[in-house]
């Protein structure tokens, strides 16, 4: 039993995550199939709640409110665990949704970007905010790195990526890039993917002349892939599969009857997902690679952040 449980902690590694799956449940249409499906999520959820100790985020004088349709931001979190620590964050994704002009920003933050680690007094890379103090020091480490608040989170294992991805019955990727990796080999151009070769398809960076970025850009296919085909799906036998995936993979401080009015409020969002890219510039100092962000370019993110979130400045 304990070296099952070693291996499984072994595969956890390079997210590709299922930041798409809560997401998915955002789009999925209520109605459908009524209170099977309704009472599938509601235990999915239960077993997904891991709410945090300050209930909404500094920079918000109020919380936000889906009943009221604000627009919202959430920290996906694909963690990397270990034996005998939390692991390190190895991506993080923030969406932003605003159903106001209809769309949600997906930005990939690398893992390497040098950055204040608030509550730590000292700079390292941004991945390494979760080592040191779990979800909410991540959280509000990024927060200071984006100056926006950050109102929600979900952290997904890696087990959780490759089942969805399979639970949804694979997804369909443009690859632009001849490359193997794990044994898979991935020629160009419309690809099918199961859930090991999408892990591995997410994985590769090193045979890539975009490095991470192209990497973020390979995450970011597929979890637009596990969105829109968990969208589409019409098999009561599928939403089961999906949800026992979540439960078992997710934690998030999203409360049930947030997702339900997230998934009425918000469906129509989900055909426009608008990606972003934060540019930096590699860096060794003392010896370590770090990512380095210009002022001028963090402004510009920072300012398409707050516009797609509607802050004011009082509140940023």
């Amino acid at each position: 039993m304990r070296s099952q449980k070693k291996k499984k902690k072994r595969r956890l590694r390079k997210w590709v995550k299922v930041t798409g799956t809560i997401l998915l449940l955002m789009l999925i249409g209520g109605g459908v199939y009524g209170y099977s499906v309704y009472k599938s999520l509601y235990h999915a959820v239960e077993a997904m709640q891991q709410p945090l100790e300050l209930k909404h985020s500094e920079k918000r004088k109020e919380p936000v409110s889906v009943k009221a349709k604000d627009p919202f931001s959430v920290l996906m979190l694909g963690v990397d665990e270990r034996e005998g620590d939390r692991g390190r964050s190895d991506t993080m994704i923030l969406l932003t949704v605003n159903p106001n002009n209809k769309s949600v920003k997906m930005l990939s933050i690398p893992r390497d970007t040098l950055t204040e680690i608030i509550g730590k007094e000292k700079k390292d890379k941004i991945n390494h905010a979760y080592a040191f103090g779990g979800i909410p020091m991540a959280m509000r480490t990024v927060e200071n790195f984006l100056d926006i608040p950050i109102d929600y989170y979900i952290e997904v294992n890696m087990e959780g990526f490759t089942d969805m991805v399979d639970a949804v019955g694979g997804v369909k990727v443009q690859n632009d890039l001849d490359f193997t990796e794990d044994g898979f080999h991935f020629a160009k151009g419309k690809l099918t993917l199961d859930g090991k070769e999408a892990l591995s398809y997410t994985r590769m960076r090193h045979e890539d002349p975009r490095g991470d970025f192209g990497r973020q850009s390979r995450q970011r296919q597929i979890i637009e892939g596990v969105v829109k085909k968990g969208a589409s799906i019409s098999s009561l036998t599928k939403f089961s599969d999906i949800f026992t995936v979540l439960g078992e993979n997710v934690k998030t401080n999203l409360t049930f009857d947030q997702i339900v009015s997230i998934q009425k409020g918000y469906k129509h969002i989900g055909s426009s997902i608008q990606q972003m890219e934060l540019e930096e510039q590699g860096k060794i100092i003392d010896g370590i690679y770090y990512g380095l962000v210009s002022p001028e370019e963090k402004q510009r993110v920072q300012n398409e952040l707050k516009n797609q979130l509607e802050l004011k400045n009082s509140e940023s």
